[in-house]
């Protein structure tokens, strides 16, 4: 972290300042040290697995904490397992004692809270619901501290605006410190019940099989992303001039299934397939995708067999599911003169019409070794005139919706074309076939 701005090196001064003087009341608080020292050293055992094995923080013992001690106390507990937790990069003691500060901090901040709403004496006496409404409030503070902290340094050190820099922090980090704060509150009631603090242990174990369940599946996402990212960037590599491509048909593709109010996980596979919709390419001879001019009709033909070439490389990866119906048929036509099979109409599989109408407007706003953009509002005005035809109408008008509501800024996809190049004129959306 030796390229840390003195800015975010002063701003991580001030963090560690404001939760020294978090800790100043502590001679003048009757304090359970055995609890700290158990509390403490609970935390950096559990920090160190799940920095190993989940990549994750784990706050159900602070927020345990913050039910269960003073303020100034409960502020001691994050420090030994973020001041000797491993860092892999940069100035090791800046980020341990960054990351002590905001913690200590946000812990203080929710043990003040909870105890000004009388949370102490909800857990001490089980007062269910009572007890939920000041945890509840603790968990809010306890993420708007870490919320705050984190947006500050991300301006500062990452020189993100400021404008972006908190935007969507607070919600996104909401909902699993939130569950946190419920495993913290049944710790700190099993704690103060007859069982003592050997029962209020056994919260930790549902918590961390959820926990490894929810990492497993994190792992598993991160390893389909990798996957498509492997096969999109082959792609790239072999059809230069397309590069970038099949991102934005993606891009169109998720904006034409939100429009049309398909859930969450139908978008994220309809993204899959606009980014895997050209896959097929790589069966395809580098020569014709690299084709300066018009094609051959057999060249043609041989390139017509890209979405069959797709579809055999995905159909074994089970996660794409419908996605892979769209390779295979992102180039039907709904009157049936398509290919490769000629299907019509409502034969014609929903996620491949989607993308077929993504496919078709990037290809047309984009610039291509044999001819220019065009303007967005000529490709949509050519979608229209082709929709019944080839294109779904409803479809364009989704797309045609959502651009009027967000707009679209593709980027560059091909190098600069020498001027000496002469383009042909632009072909209508039917005869878009590379793309």
């Amino acid at each position: 972290m030796e390229a840390t701005p003195a800015r975010a090196r002063a701003y991580v001064v001030c963090a560690v300042a404001g939760a020294l003087w978090c800790l100043l009341p502590l001679p003048t608080v009757h304090t359970p040290w055995w609890a700290v020292a158990l509390l403490a050293a609970l935390y950096a055992g559990c920090e160190q697995v799940a920095r190993r094995r989940f990549a994750g923080t784990f706050y159900p013992v602070l927020l345990a904490a913050a039910f269960l001690l003073p303020p100034p106390a409960a502020a001691l507990v994050p420090l030994p397992g973020a001041l000797f937790s491993h860092v892999e990069q940069g100035s090791p003691w800046l980020r341990r004692s960054w990351r002590a500060a905001q913690l200590a901090l946000g812990v203080w901040a929710a043990a003040r809270v909870h105890w000004a709403l009388g949370g102490r004496n909800a857990v001490v006496a089980s007062d269910f619901p009572y007890a939920l409404v000041p945890a509840l409030a603790a968990v809010l503070a306890f993420c708007l501290v870490l919320t705050v902290l984190d947006g500050g340094i991300l301006a500062l050190a990452e020189r993100v605006p400021l404008r972006r820099a908190w935007r969507g922090l607070f919600l996104r980090s909401l909902a699993p410190i939130g569950v946190h704060g419920l495993a913290g509150l049944m710790m700190a009631v099993l704690w103060r019940s007859p069982y003592g603090p050997v029962a209020a242990l056994l919260v930790l174990l549902p918590m961390g099989v959820s926990w490894w369940v929810f990492a497993q599946y994190h792992q598993e996402r991160a390893a389909h992303q990798a996957t498509i990212r492997a096969l999109v960037q082959a792609v790239d590599i072999k059809d230069g001039y397309t590069r970038g491509h099949s991102e934005r048909v993606g891009q169109a593709s998720m904006m034409i299934a939100r429009e049309l109010g398909m859930d969450d996980s139908r978008v994220e596979v309809l993204r899959f397939a606009g980014i895997l919709h050209d896959v097929g390419k790589l069966g395809v001879p580098t020569r014709l995708l690299r084709k300066d001019g018009p094609l051959t009709p057999e060249e043609r033909r041989v390139i017509e067999l890209h979405p069959e070439y797709g579809h055999e490389m995905v159909r074994g990866i089970g996660f794409l599911g419908e996605a892979r119906a769209a390779v295979l048929h992102h180039h039907e036509r709904l009157d049936g003169s398509g290919y490769p099979y000629g299907l019509l109409g409502s034969q014609i599989p929903e996620s491949a019409r989607v993308v077929a109408v993504a496919d078709a407007f990037d290809a047309m706003t984009s610039t291509r070794s044999y001819r220019r953009a065009r303007p967005v509002s000529v490709a949509l005005e050519e979608l229209s005139r082709c929709a019944g035809t080839q294109f779904d109408p409803l479809m364009v008008r989704a797309l045609v919706r959502a651009l009027g509501r967000c707009g679209w800024h593709p980027a560059v996809t091909a190098d600069e074309v020498q001027s000496s190049i002469v383009f042909p004129p632009s072909p209508t959306a039917s005869s878009v076939l590379r793309g």
